[in-house]
């Protein structure tokens, strides 16, 4: 057996380091145990003593990428639950025990919540401050950004409100002249520079410290809450690496955003507070619960919004859910956003960026428009996942794969350049997507709000949009044309970069930017066309009738409801985030829309996209299942394959069981009575075998290889010159979950998904008929069915789970600095 490292138990999930296994090494680390022959330490009495009636270390947790079982989880909560009831009145420090255990959920939550909220707020500061380094720096203050650094300022302009001698652009600096070609070149060069720097450092760090950093992490927690183990996922290690790596990429300027992976911050502080809990850090399930509340404060920072966080946890990510779950998701996501909201990141005392007024209702006919960005919306999304996953299999397939840096390079390289002489694409995707959401007013300076004054014919930012629009609203808008088409291209070959990156904020702004476009050429033809029958009702000459940044809004949450395909937790973060609940009926059929249409072209969003595309072991609810067969049909082995391994309940010897082990790779192995009779008696894990003979070799004195094994509650009749039998009865499940052989797979797959079982037996009259599922090859049969390959051809399918999306071979180094973390 494999040498354990006595300061850390390698058989506990998310040892909260940076010791990351390659998928690839399953086969070879979770199923295959080298068996030792040598006895273990002699114990100095001799006592009959049962050892196994104790808990045995290892016995109950799981290997590295394998599921947990929910039912036997449940089970062990239950019986600890039941302890502390049964002990709390036998004295006071037992009493302040069973507090504790009752109140810890909560301080978990609390403790998520807080980190939460302080680590989001950090990340928007310093994000905001590296990425202006590109233009500039602040001469009074060097931790200023530019929006700061001109507060002060009394010598700022309206027109030129961004401009203030304190800031100084590095043409000024190194040239000493804000104008000319010289000084567009000298800016265009320093920006292409810090956009390459921050991404070669944040994908460096990436590769070297924490592969499994990068990407936007809600595909892997969704597999995780699941059930699914991915050891160092959600570690301390992954947790620093991805927080300083996502503020180097959103800085660097590339096409993606930081919601998306503050969701796995925030899972990867409540993963690691769980562990001061051992109600959460010995129980798989419960520890699920605390990363659904992480989940929600993760969105209740990225956006602002924790009513909106905490249906995200209950619509997107979260497997199981109970009521409980739900009342400390919204407490997580409530002290998150206070402790965002004390940081104030923006500057505005408020929790979004992205908030916004407008003074006008939204009509009728409105909603003509309104459907059609849903329609562009859904096409977008689909559109996307199939190129985006196309692009990612690609990646995995070819050579290119191989130099994760190379391409982060490239693609920063291409995004700096192209992004530079476009002031749309240049800014900041969050500050883009503001700009456009904003209505127009007398305070606006934007190129946008560029309307002809009808009292005298002159430009001016009047309170009244619908006016004329001068040429720079025209020149605009082919900018925005420009930057719509770029944002798509970049924005598909971003997102699966081996850097943080996040899609809510590309996606959203692809969204606005559409929105804006339609919402300008409404507003023109309101204003040039009043007497249409679709405006006359409503649209009064002169009167203000359309407001182009609620189609911006409306665009965007269209966009992100046709990639991700989500409709009510999306609706909620949209209306929160901008504060518009007066136009949540535009919201809802838009997002409404974009979900239908992206369903005719494919169910899937892109994380459920990217599940499929790694190979993980997740069973979707929304996946129906359609074919009428039975259990018998699909349940292994078949007629032409090796009969069943099983084992008998007490007639086996330590060495025979070390053989059908070593020989066979199944995770589990059926207990019967004999080999005449094929009784069910139990079910026993293949990993619990082995580690219960490898203790009982240390711990007990006699045990040989030709040792019998005996599964009952009592030892068989054997000869007197026998060796010390081994009694495995404390790891034999005797109740495993059975199904007849005639048995529906409609109802196989309901019980897999909703009792979240992690195998199953079949039987024919109460025998054992055939081999257990795991659930990941039920996963292939699902995937496989719908593609209509026969069953045969399942049989014979040996799953291989890929890599993470972000996680190929060449960034996972195995150990960091020769030791786990």
């Amino acid at each position: 057996m494999e040498e354990e490292d006595a300061a850390a138990d390698p058989y506990l999930p998310y040892d909260g380091g940076g010791d990351t296994i390659p998928l690839q090494e399953i086969p070879r680390r979770g199923s295959n145990y080298a068996m030792s022959n040598g006895g273990g330490a002699a114990s100095s009495t001799t006592h009959l003593l049962d050892f196994l009636e104790e808990p045995i270390p290892g016995v109950g947790t799981y290997d590295d990428f394998h599921t947990i079982d929910w039912v036997r989880e449940k089970c062990k909560d239950r019986e600890r639950h039941r302890k502390i009831n049964s002990k709390k009145k036998e004295s006071a420090w037992e009493f302040t025990k069973s507090l504790y255990d009752a109140w810890s959920g909560w301080l978990v939550v609390t403790l998520t919540g807080l980190a939460s909220g302080a680590l989001a707020g950090l990340i928007d500061i310093a994000a905001d401050w590296m990425n202006d380094l590109k233009e500039g720096v602040c001469l009074s203050a060097m931790w200023f950004n530019h929006e700061q650094c001109c507060w002060t300022s009394n010598e700022t302009t309206f027109a030129e409100r961004d401009k203030c001698p304190q800031w100084k652009s590095w043409a000024e600096l190194i040239l000493g002249q804000a104008e000319g070609p010289g000084s567009y070149i000298m800016n265009y060069f320093m920006y292409i520079y810090w956009a390459l720097s921050f991404a070669f450092l944040a994908v460096c760090l990436v590769k070297v410290f924490a592969p499994y950093a990068c990407g936007s992490g809600i595909p892997e927690i969704k597999t995780i809450l699941s059930g699914f183990i991915i050891r160092g996922y959600l570690g301390k290690w992954t947790l620093m690496i991805k927080t300083i790596t996502l503020v180097l990429a959103v800085a660097s300027g590339l096409s993606l955003g930081k919601e998306g992976p503050l969701v796995h911050v925030a899972c990867c502080c409540g993963n690691i507070f769980s562990y001061l809990f051992p109600k959460y850090s010995k129980n798989e399930a419960k520890k699920r619960e605390v990363l659904s509340a992480a989940s929600a404060a993760g969105v209740s920072v990225a956006f602002g919004a924790p009513i909106g966080g905490v249906l995200f946890s209950l619509e997107e990510v979260s497997y199981y859910f109970p009521l409980k779950t739900l009342w400390r998701s919204f407490f997580a996501a409530l002290v998150a956003a206070f402790v965002l909201r004390s940081i104030n990141p923006f500057g505005n005392s408020r929790l979004v960026l992205f908030y916004v007024e407008y003074h006008t209702p939204w009509y009728l006919f409105e909603l003509i428009p309104f459907i059609l960005l849903g329609v562009f919306g859904g096409l977008w999304g689909a559109f996307f996942i199939r190129a985006n996953i196309a692009w990612c299999r690609r990646r995995k397939s070819t050579r290119f794969g191989k130099y994760p840096v190379l391409e982060v390079i490239l693609v920063a390289a291409i995004t700096a350049v192209v992004a530079f002489p476009n002031p749309y694409t240049r800014q900041n995707t969050s500050e883009l997507i503001k700009e456009l959401f904003t209505d127009c007013g007398p305070l606006e300076s934007s190129q946008l709000c560029q309307y002809r004054s009808q009292m005298n014919g002159s430009t001016a930012y009047t309170d009244n949009p619908n006016q004329p629009a001068e040429p720079g609203v025209y020149s605009a808008m082919w900018q925005l044309c420009l930057a719509l088409i770029f944002k798509i291209i970049m924005t598909i070959f971003t997102f699966g970069l081996k850097v943080p990156s996040g899609l809510f904020i590309p996606s959203m702004a692809i969204g606005a930017i559409a929105g804006r476009i339609v919402g300008i050429a409404m507003e023109q033809l309101a204003y040039y066309h009043h007497d249409w029958f679709l405006f006359k009702e409503w649209c009064e000459v002169g009167a203000d009738c359309i407001t182009p940044g609620l189609y911006a809004m409306v665009g965007a949450a269209a966009c992100l409801g046709g990639v991700t395909r989500m409709t009510v937790s999306l609706v909620v973060i949209v209306f929160e985030l901008t504060g518009g609940l007066e136009y949540i009926v535009p919201l809802m059929a838009a997002v409404m829309t974009s979900k239908w249409v992206g369903d005719a072209f494919g169910r899937e969003g892109i994380y459920e996209a990217h599940i499929r595309l790694n190979g993980y072991p997740f069973l979707d609810a929304k996946e129906e299942f359609t074919h009428t067969t039975l259990a018998r049909d699909v349940m292994r082995p078949r007629n032409s394959d090796p009969p069943l391994a099983v084992l008998t309940q007490d007639d086996l010897t330590v060495e025979e069981l070390q053989a059908v082990i070593n020989e066979t790779s199944y995770n589990g192995f059926p207990v019967i009575v004999s080999k005449e009779s094929q009784r069910l008696v139990g079910f026993a894990l293949r990993r619990d075998i082995t580690i219960a003979i490898e203790n009982a070799r240390r711990k007990q004195e006699g045990i040989m290889l030709n040792s019998r094994v005996y599964f009952t509650q009592h030892a068989p009749t054997l000869p007197a010159d026998s060796p010390r039998p081994l009694k495995l009865r404390s790891i034999l499940d005797m109740s495993p979950f059975t199904v007849t052989d005639h048995t529906p797979m409609e109802i196989v797959v309901d019980i897999f998904r909703k009792l979240g079982l992690r195998q199953c037996l079949v039987t024919h009259n109460g025998a054992t008929a055939s081999d257990l599922w795991p659930k990941r090859r039920l996963g292939d049969f699902l995937v496989l069915s719908q593609k209509k390959i026969s069953f045969v051809t399942w049989l014979r399918w040996q799953t291989k789970i890929q890599s993470p999306s972000c996680s190929t071979d060449p960034l996972l180094p195995g150990r960091l600095g020769g030791r786990r973390m």
